[in-house]
C-alpha cells in the first residue's frame, strides 16, 4: 500500500469511529449556530447548488471577510477558496519557483512548506521551539535568514502548534524586513479569532502582504472546505488568473460562512468561553501529572502543547493509547521533525465532556504509554 493510501485509510478509519473525540485537528466541534445551519439547509432545499458560484466568491461574503479582518480601509479584497489550505497553495504557486526561498518558522504548518518544495523553492525553517526566544520568531533572526532570493515569508500567527501570537510592533518589524528584500509576507490567520489582540499584517503592509483565513476553526465548517485569501486588488487579480478553482467554492459552504460572520460576535463569545475553560482544565491536570508540562500558556490558538519527554514517553505512544480510547490527539512529529519528539498537541474548541474525559484518563494513559515501545505509524 502506498503512503498516500495508508494515510487515507488511517483518516477514513478515524472518521468511521463512532463517538470519536476529535482532540487533534484543531477543528471546532461546538454544535453549530442555528442561523448557520438554517442558511445551509435553505441553500440545499432551494437546490441552488445546481449552479456554480461566482469565481471569486459571492460579493457579500468577499466584503464581509475583509470587514471582519478590519482591513477595508487598505482597499484589500478577498478571494474565496476551498479551505485555507487552497489559499496558501495559490500564494505559493504565485511566488515560489526554482531559485527562490520560502522562509518560515519551525514549528510551522507543514503543508505550505511541501507546496514550496514541490515548486522547486528552498525552504528555510527558523527554529523557535526554545524558551530562550519565548517560543517566537524575532526580527533579528528573520533578518539574518532572508536575502534577495526570498520570495515568501510565511508566518502562522497565532502559531500552530505553539499558540504564540505576534503584536503590532513585531508584525511591523517583519513587514519592514519583507519590504527590504521584496518578499511576500503571508500571515496565516487561521487561529486569529482565539487570540487576545491579533494584528492584521495588511494594516502594516497593504501592498506586499497577504492574509489567509479559514472557517474551519472558529465556525466549525472544516468538512465544508471554505476559506479565503485577502490581499491588495492587484495580487488578487494575479491569483485569480492562476487559480484552478475557476468555477468557485461551494455554494452551500459560502451561505454558511455568510451566516456565521453575521452572528460572529455572539458565537465567538460562547466558543471562546468554552475554549478558555477547556485549556484551563487541561493546564491544571498537566500540572499535577509528573513529567508533563505546558510550555506556552495561555495559548492564543484553540489548542495546547503538552511536553512529554520528562515523563519518559514518546508522543506517538501517548497518541496511540488515547486513540484506543477513541480520543484523537496529535503527536508532535506531524508538525515538526526537529522538535516532534518533545510534545503532543490537544485541541480545545470541543465539548467540555471530551476534555474532562481526556483529563481523567491522563495519568493512566501516561503509564500505559511507557510500556508501548513500538506504536503504529502516525499521520
Amino acid at each position: 500500500m502506498s503512503s498516500a493510501a495508508a494515510r487515507n485509510r488511517h483518516f477514513d478509519d478515524l472518521f468511521a469511529t463512532a463517538d470519536l473525540r476529535w482532540l487533534g485537528q484543531n477543528t471546532n466541534h461546538v454544535p453549530a449556530h442555528p442561523d448557520v445551519l438554517r442558511a445551509m439547509v435553505r441553500s440545499i432545499e432551494s437546490e441552488e447548488f445546481h449552479a456554480y458560484a461566482p469565481p471569486l466568491g459571492f460579493e457579500a461574503l468577499r466584503r464581509a471577510i475583509v470587514d471582519d479582518l478590519g482591513v477595508a480601509a487598505t482597499g484589500a479584497e478577498a478571494l474565496v477558496t476551498e479551505g485555507g489550505v487552497s489559499a496558501l497553495s495559490l500564494l505559493v504557486k504565485a511566488r515560489c519557483r526554482p531559485g527562490t526561498r520560502f522562509v518560515t518558522t519551525d514549528p510551522t504548518w507543514k503543508w505550505p512548506c511541501q507546496f514550496a518544495r514541490q515548486a522547486g523553492a528552498e525552504v528555510v525553517e527558523i527554529p523557535i521551539y526554545d524558551p530562550a526566544v519565548g517560543y517566537r520568531l524575532t526580527a533579528g533572526r528573520l533578518a539574518a535568514e532572508v536575502d534577495a532570493r526570498t520570495s515568501v515569508i510565511y508566518l502562522v500567527d497565532p502559531n500552530n502548534p505553539l499558540g504564540v501570537c505576534y503584536d503590532r510592533a513585531e508584525i511591523e518589524a517583519f513587514a519592514a524586513i519583507a519590504r527590504s528584500v521584496g518578499a511576500l509576507l503571508i500571515q496565516d490567520a487561521t487561529y486569529r479569532d482565539f487570540a487576545a489582540a491579533p494584528h492584521p499584517v495588511l494594516a502594516s503592509l497593504p501592498e506586499g502582504a497577504a492574509m489567509t483565513v479559514s472557517f474551519s476553526k472558529w465556525l466549525g465548517l472544516a468538512g465544508m472546505r471554505i476559506g479565503a485569501v485577502v490581499a491588495a486588488p492587484a495580487l488578487i487579480a494575479e491569483l485569480a488568473g492562476l487559480s484552478n478553482a475557476t468555477l468557485g467554492a461551494s455554494v452551500v459552504a459560502q451561505r454558511g460562512a455568510m451566516a456565521g460572520l453575521a452572528v460572529k460576535g455572539e458565537w465567538m463569545a460562547r466558543v471562546r468561553a468554552l475554549d478558555d475553560a477547556n485549556k484551563a482544565a487541561i493546564h491544571a491536570r498537566v500540572a499535577t501529572t509528573p513529567g508533563l508540562a505546558v510550555p506556552v500558556y495561555p495559548s492564543h490558538g484553540n489548542f495546547l502543547v503538552i511536553e512529554t519527554a520528562a515523563a519518559g514517553i514518546r508522543p506517538e505512544a501517548l497518541a496511540e493509547v488515547y486513540r484506543r480510547r477513541r480520543i484523537m490527539i496529535r503527536h508532535g512529529a506531524y508538525h515538526t521533525q526537529r522538535f516532534g519528539d518533545r510534545f503532543v498537541k490537544v485541541s480545545t474548541s470541543v465539548p467540555a465532556a471530551w476534555v474532562r474525559e481526556f483529563c481523567d484518563l491522563l495519568p493512566a494513559m501516561v503509564e500505559e504509554a511507557r510500556a508501548l515501545n513500538s506504536p503504529p505509524e502516525m499521520f
